[in-house]
């Protein structure tokens, strides 16, 4: 599995907003998307976490280059305070 994680600034009245942004219905037609998931820390301090997964690089790489993530990626830009910061990588799975 591949995927990303992202730190993200966002003033807590454009959360729910940042929210159903990365819940769009568009995501889950994506090939090769798995999930995304959004991380807002217990002591609130302007930034979450998301990470967003895919069934390996490839895949990945592939929605990063479509012009449609682009578009997506400027909706929510818009409700962030800067930039995200990205991490890209290999997921290792540990389950019971």
């Amino acid at each position: 599995m591949y995927g990303t994680v992202a730190r993200m600034k966002v003033k807590r009245e454009n959360l729910e907003a940042l929210q159903r942004e990365l819940g769009a219905e568009d995501y889950p037609g994506i090939p090769g998307f798995r999930s995304s998931h959004l991380l807002i820390p217990d002591e609130w301090n302007d930034e979450v976490i998301i990470s967003v997964f895919f069934d390996d690089e490839a895949s990945y790489r592939r929605n990063a280059d479509d012009p449609a993530m682009h578009e997506r990626y400027l909706r929510y830009r818009a409700l962030l305070e800067a930039d995200p910061e990205w991490t890209d990588g290999a997921w290792v799975s540990f389950e019971p």
